[in-house]
């Protein structure tokens, strides 16, 4: 009996913090990092507990006022404003098979609005629609009370909109990971890459992704938990596509509004790049547990 209450304490915790429980992976942009919409104590999972359910709704802006060169200088961008909005559901559980490990799956839906006032066409200035949905699932477990270590993979499928769709199959993996500090400091972090099959658009194959996300959080009280966010990203050059790379950065705080909810919001931009658009956006998470 007191290993159910603890459980459910754990639980109660890890809902009311953790916001969105796992990386949502967003659709490849040439500005933002794959996997840098986590936050603060996304992968401080619980283990041995009974099913629940998470919601969470992102929304980032993004202006492209700035580009990296193929030298790594700052040059004039294409001066596009993206608004996108990411969808998800999540179902967590425990296999009866190990209580010592946590379960999860994932069903994604992307929305994509962009803007472009450089456009001499009326009918050119905004492009939106439905993007490339993903799926998949999480494993972990905890080799310590304050600590997490897990594996998440998901596949992007080409079936959104044919406007805003990147038209190929792509498989996202990574290791992710959570280590609870003393003195109400977190650190959450991931590495892993993004492996893309052919486009249909113009029949060109991406190179491989590879990509870290790290979160180094202080909780300030109950309330507020600052932290400051980086990401990279390094993009294989492959089939006449050019290599590239970025580094980004910013500070962002989470909201513990309720203990079944949480809001976080980040800014972030790009500390240096090369054939990357710089990253200047406005990112924000509302999530519910149930």
């Amino acid at each position: 009996m007191s290993r159910f209450k603890d459980s459910n304490r754990r639980l109660r915790r890890c809902s009311r913090v953790l916001g969105a429980a796992l990386a949502l992976p967003v659709l490849h942009a040439s500005a933002g990092t794959t996997f840098d919409v986590i936050g603060p104590r996304e992968y401080e999972l619980p283990v041995d507990f009974k099913p629940f359910n998470v919601f969470v709704q992102y929304a980032t802006l993004q202006n492209t006022d700035r580009t990296f060169d193929s030298d790594g200088n700052r040059a004039d961008g294409s001066g596009t404003e993206t608004i996108s909005g990411l969808s998800k559901y999540v179902r967590f559980w425990t296999p009866d098979f190990n209580h010592r490990i946590g379960l999860a799956w994932e069903v994604i839906a992307s929305e994509v609005s962009v803007r472009n006032h450089s456009a001499n066409a009326a009918d050119a200035n905004q492009t939106s629609g439905i993007g490339d949905p993903l799926t998949g699932f999480a494993l972990w477990y905890k080799p310590s009370d304050n600590s997490t270590f897990g594996i998440q993979s998901f596949v992007q499928m080409p079936v959104g909109n044919s406007d805003v769709s990147d038209t190929n199959w792509k498989n996202l993996t990574s290791l992710l990971w959570d280590v609870r500090l003393p003195a109400h400091l977190g650190w959450t972090a991931d590495a892993g890459f993004v492996y893309q099959g052919r486009r249909t658009r113009d029949h060109l194959r991406p190179g491989m992704a590879w990509h870290t996300n790290q979160r180094f959080a202080w909780q300030a009280t109950e309330l507020l938990e600052p932290f400051v966010a980086v990401d990279a990203e390094y993009d294989d050059g492959h089939d006449g596509i050019a290599s590239a790379w970025t580094v980004d950065a910013g500070p962002g705080v989470m909201f513990h509004t309720f203990d079944n909810q949480s809001i976080t919001v980040r800014y972030a931009t790009s500390v240096a790049g090369r054939n990357r658009d710089v990253n200047n956006s406005f990112n924000l998470k509302y999530a519910y547990v149930w």
